[in-house]
């Protein structure tokens, strides 16, 4: 487990990971934050945590899809990219493609004559592809993806399966949904250069207006 742990971690970026830690918590909490702790039996619990599971499962599978489309759309604007560039009717129009390729902050930071030199190394290199294809490591993101919407769901819905009253059970699941919203935007506080505790304690707030607006809209 901690190999395939290694392997996600090299193709999906952190951001990946936690936005879609998030979006599996805002899920499970729509289904969750229904619960009437009043009432509920033991068949509607287990209904909640059947449809929790599985609406999860479901929006992890087209998450997944959703990445491998991501990704054959960035290697296919590369390849139309390079073709263009290969095309230019001179150095100078082949150099600002490729600047208009890179990120704004990069691009400006460079010469024409690095421009040129970035262009003649490409115009050195191998044909590519006529058309993007996936790789292995694209099909295991879209894996990785599709296990962290999935489970993801464990930890708030653990809760109901080992503790009998149905209210105890609840707030227990509120408090993990709450440190594992906290931690993630802990994270993305960290990797955004922002304040972590300041945008984990933001996070919590954000996730719960959220699944307040998709509970009210019937999500």
């Amino acid at each position: 487990m901690g190999s395939l742990a290694k392997i996600f971690n090299r193709v999906l970026d952190p951001m990946d990971r936690i936005s879609e830690v998030l979006f599996a918590l805002i899920m499970v909490l729509t289904y969750t934050g229904t619960l009437s702790v009043a009432t509920a039996d033991h068949a509607e619990v287990r209904t909640m945590l059947i449809g929790a599971l599985g609406c999860n499962l479901a929006w992890g599978i087209i998450d997944g899809g959703l990445y491998l489309l991501a990704r054959i759309h960035e290697r296919g604007n590369n390849i139309l990219m390079f073709m263009k560039m290969r095309k230019a009717a001179d150095p100078g129009a082949a150099r600002r493609i490729i600047a208009d390729a890179l990120p704004p902050l990069v691009a400006s930071a460079l010469s024409q004559e690095h421009l040129e030199f970035v262009r003649q190394k490409l115009v050195q290199t191998a044909e590519p592809p006529a058309r993007p294809r996936l790789t292995k490591d694209d099909w295991l993101g879209a894996l990785g993806i599709c296990l962290l919407v999935f489970f993801s769901t464990f930890p708030v819905a653990i809760p109901f399966l080992f503790i009998g009253d149905a209210w105890l059970a609840l707030r227990v699941s509120n408090a993990i949904a709450i440190a594992m919203l906290f931690l993630c935007g802990y994270a993305f506080g960290h990797y955004a250069g922002l304040r972590p505790w300041p945008t984990g304690l933001a996070m919590v707030a954000i996730g719960g207006v959220l699944v307040a607006i998709t509970i009210a809209l019937g999500g």
